[in-house]
Order: C-alpha cells, then structure tokens, then sequence
C-alpha cells in the first residue's frame, strides 16, 4: 500500500468513497441530505493524501498543512480494518511540523479508539453541528 498526493482524476472514486464511509461509520446521523458533492465542499483548500493498494483507492486524508490539522480521514467501508487508516495517518503524522490537531465526534467510539491507539490525547471537548466531539492532539 502506498499514500501519494491527490489528482483530479481521484474526485470522482473519492466522492463515491467518502459518501459510502460517512453512511457506514457515521450512524449517529441523518444522512438523508448527503450528496457526492460534499466531499468537494468538506476538502475545498486542503492538501489531501490518497491511500492506492494494486490500482485501487482505499482511503484519504485531507489536512489544512499550516495548521497541521487533520480534518477528514475516510476509508473505504470495504478496506476498514486493513491497515489503510493507520498508512495514511502515518503519512499525515510525518508531514506535521509541529504539534498536529483534530476533531474526533464523540459518537465515533473506533475513530476515538484509533487515533488514542496511534498516540493522538485528548486535550478538550466541543459542540458542532454534528454532535460533540474531542479536541485532540499528536505531540512530534
């Protein structure tokens, strides 16, 4: 598995992706209005990173680089579990120059598991529009 940089040719699989991810982990939620579309809206102005396992993409990271904020980690539900999480979060870690920060929905118990796992603390809570979530960070 190998992690390079975003190409156009990547939207549309990862419109596709990103939409069947949220409906599979983020049941918590009404996804009634979710559109392809969203994934364009959601990484506007990120650097995102494509996780390719034989010619297949597997999942993303999308990261604002000057605030070394991870702000979208998405597998496809076909390749959860895997390993692919991990080899992109890895990629992302390593492009943080200094302490790295994101928001993990409280109702996302594996998501929180996960990044806890790979080191990342919790630092503090908050509200969004989808529900509450923790402030946590990777210190380098």
């Amino acid at each position: 598995m190998h992690v390079r940089p975003f190409t156009e040719a990547d939207r549309p699989f990862l419109r596709t992706l990103f939409l069947a991810s949220r409906r599979a982990n983020w049941h918590w939620l009404d996804d009634s209005d979710w559109q392809l579309e969203d994934f364009d809206r959601v990484t506007l102005g990120e650097r995102i990173l494509v996780a390719e396992e034989d010619g297949h993409r597997t999942g993303f990271a999308a990261v604002l680089p000057n605030d070394n904020f991870l702000h979208s980690l998405f597998i496809d539900p076909a390749w959860q579990r895997r390993g692919v999480g991990t080899t992109l979060l890895d990629a992302v870690q390593q492009s943080f120059t200094s302490t790295g920060a994101l928001k993990c929905m409280k109702a996302n118990a594996a998501a929180v598991k996960f990044y806890q796992k790979h080191g990342w603390k919790v630092i503090t809570d908050g509200e969004s529009e989808h529900g509450e979530y923790w402030l946590m960070h990777y210190v380098l």
